[in-house]
């Protein structure tokens, strides 16, 4: 009895783990899930970070720098005594206390153009992760569509192969009769084997989608998982009327790339400057104050006893440390570069071919976004029109099919141009499935390529 309740408690808290295991996952999901485990999309959340900390760090460059500092010094050994003008062995316990402030007053315009420079970089850093942010939306939802165009390759795989089985067995029971030759037996269990080998290949299809489609998710591959995918019947398909011009316009002024690269001009624009200023003086202030503390400290005072007598009186540690031992100093400092190598000029020339450089990225950025979006655009167009025409084969084709069964049935027609039909229509089928999701995925390919791709995407 003990045994029976200890194995359904067991189930009990195995259920939960089994019901998460196999789970149904949509194409929403399967971009939030990318979205929130993606290794290079969490660095770049880190970098963005530490951009906004520099930020801050360049801020602070304008606050003068307040720095403190204590001492203590213990020293035992022959002194000369002034009082019994003689050496003799003492201790000697000194304590210290220093507070510096230091403002830059001019440095050839750093800070400034330091802030300037970070905010440049924090401004690249951003875009740069939006723009990998559009991309992992987009390879997931393109895994998802392969998934689904997978999903369908093998439904029509295995239509294909049950009907291939139904007219084998017809063929069958008409060999035994005498009304079918036995070549027609041996023809017709050679395509069903073949229809057998394809509902293989398209099954190992589906599965190696599914794994990539759950690698890009970074989820446990060795859990069961179900993806809702609707249908090729259930996809919009409705072509759009663009326009080449507005959608490269569209994508120089939307594409977060492009944007990041403007920045990195931005910044080595500035860093060009915040090198130049090593050849300029720097001028700073400075104010410090100091004290300290010496249990031999003495001074000279009247002897209260004899008035015309002197004695040393011992000075105690707030007297010493807050009044008569506290030194004060104000300074500026003008440092001008005179020579140092070459090192700035060096330092220079390199900021300097850093700009250049950049800026040929940029434009091989525009380069890359004008073929990106031309093809695109190209590629939209001839899936467009790929609809049109694979809904045509396919009707065509699923009528030849129809007329060549009747007139085999009859016996008016062979097995081989039988099989020919029912091959031309399942090719049909394929390409208009691939057709469909070629041009789902290709409008998907136009917004990630203009620069408009947002996570909340649908496939219809």
């Amino acid at each position: 009895m003990y045994m029976n309740k200890f194995i359904y408690s067991f189930l009990f808290l195995l259920l939960p783990i089994v019901s998460q295991a196999q789970q149904n996952i949509t194409l929403q999901e399967a971009i939030d899930t990318a979205l929130e485990n993606n290794y290079q999309l969490q660095q770049s959340d880190n970098n963005l970070k530490l951009a906004e900390t520099n930020i801050w760090s360049a801020r602070a460059d304008f606050l003068p720098s307040i720095n403190g500092s204590s001492s203590y010094n213990r020293t035992t050994g022959q002194q000369f005594d002034q009082t019994t003008v003689a050496f003799e062995d003492v201790t000697t316990n000194r304590i210290g206390g220093n507070i510096s402030v230091n403002l830059t007053v001019f440095s050839g315009f750093r800070n400034i153009l330091n802030l300037r420079s970070v905010n440049a970089d924090e401004a690249s850093q951003r875009n740069s992760r939006e723009r990998l942010r559009e991309t992992i939306i987009f390879d997931t939802a393109s895994r998802f569509l392969r998934v689904a165009l997978d999903v369908e390759l093998l439904k029509i795989a295995r239509e294909t192969l049950e009907a291939s089985e139904s007219l084998l067995e017809q063929i069958s029971a008409q060999v035994e009769v005498g009304a079918r030759p036995t070549v027609d037996l041996f023809n017709q269990e050679s395509e069903v084997a073949s229809d057998e080998l394809a509902v293989i290949q398209s099954e190992n299809a589906l599965e190696l989608s599914k794994t990539r489609l759950l690698r890009i998710m970074q989820v446990d591959q060795e859990a069961e998982y179900e993806f809702d995918i609707p249908s090729a019947d259930e996809l919009t398909l409705i072509p759009a009327d663009l326009e080449l011009r507005e959608m490269i316009d569209a994508a120089l002024n939307n594409r977060n790339d492009l944007l990041a690269q403007e920045q990195v001009i931005k910044r080595n624009e500035h860093q060009v400057g915040i090198t130049r200023s090593g050849l300029y003086p720097t001028l700073s202030a400075s104010y410090g104050i100091n004290t300290s503390y010496n249990d031999n400290f003495r001074v000279t005072a009247i002897d209260p006893n004899n008035p015309g007598e002197f004695i040393r009186q011992t000075v105690g540690f707030t007297d010493q440390f807050f009044d008569q031992l506290v030194t004060k100093n104000v300074g500026m400092s003008l440092q001008v570069p005179i020579f140092n190598n070459w090192d700035n000029r060096t330092s220079l020339q390199s900021s300097k071919i850093a700009l250049k450089n950049s800026k040929l990225e940029l434009e091989n950025v525009k380069f890359q976004i004008f073929e990106e979006v031309r093809q695109a655009y190209n590629d939209y167009t001839s899936f467009s029109k790929e609809l049109e025409s694979t809904e045509k084969s396919l009707a065509a084709a699923e009528r030849a099919f129809e007329t060549e069964q009747q007139r085999y049935n009859v016996g008016a027609s062979t097995l081989i141009e039988l099989n020919q039909a029912n091959s031309n229509f399942v090719q049909a089928q394929s390409n208009r499935v691939q057709a469909i999701y070629n041009f789902v995925f290709q409008e998907k390919l136009l917004d990630y390529f203009i620069g408009r791709l947002d996570s909340r995407i649908t496939l219809n």
